[in-house]
């Protein structure tokens, strides 16, 4: 499945539109404003309710995110340390996790899973507001990969102001 996410340009808080292959929108990420640390609710776009909720774990030795699904905490997306390339891992339950490669400066990387290559994000570069496109293997988690996308971005987009 194709996606285009698309964080909005004005807005308090972190919000991002997804719109499937038809340009339909499908979910809405309303992130809080004032907050300690990020927290965001991944929603489906017709009836608003949350599907995901993706909160950002403070105090913790690298970047890392926990993504709740039901209350409970599903996955965890976390920024690991290398010396030349960015990686980040999405630690999901049992022993299939993804590994997320790439260009994060240039927006363009892939997510991996036992060797293959599961998801691709790329950024359109001639957008005002960030624009990603992401193609997702059938079969995937759509949700869990599409909310690490957004962590990803939020991660990227720190670094940038820190530095």
């Amino acid at each position: 499945m194709k996606y285009q996410m698309r964080q909005k340009f004005f807005s308090l808080g972190d919000k991002f539109t997804i719109k499937d292959q038809d340009g339909r929108d499908v979910f809405f990420v309303d992130g809080k404003a004032f907050s300690w640390g990020d927290k965001l609710s991944f929603q489906d776009a017709d009836t608003r309710q949350e599907i995901a909720f993706i909160a950002q774990k403070l105090w913790s030795f690298k970047p890392k995110y926990e993504i709740h699904r039901n209350g409970v905490v599903f996955a965890e997306v976390i920024k690991e340390f290398t010396w030349f390339k960015s990686k980040f891992t999405l630690d999901v339950p049992g022993p299939n996790d993804y590994e997320i490669t790439g260009s994060f400066w240039q927006h363009e990387y892939s997510f991996s899973r036992s060797g293959r290559t599961v998801a691709s994000v790329s950024k359109k570069m001639f957008a005002l507001t960030d624009t990603y496109g992401i193609d997702i293997v059938s079969g995937e988690d759509d949700v869990a990969i599409l909310a690490t996308a957004v962590v990803v971005d939020l991660v990227c987009h720190d670094e940038q102001n820190n530095s």
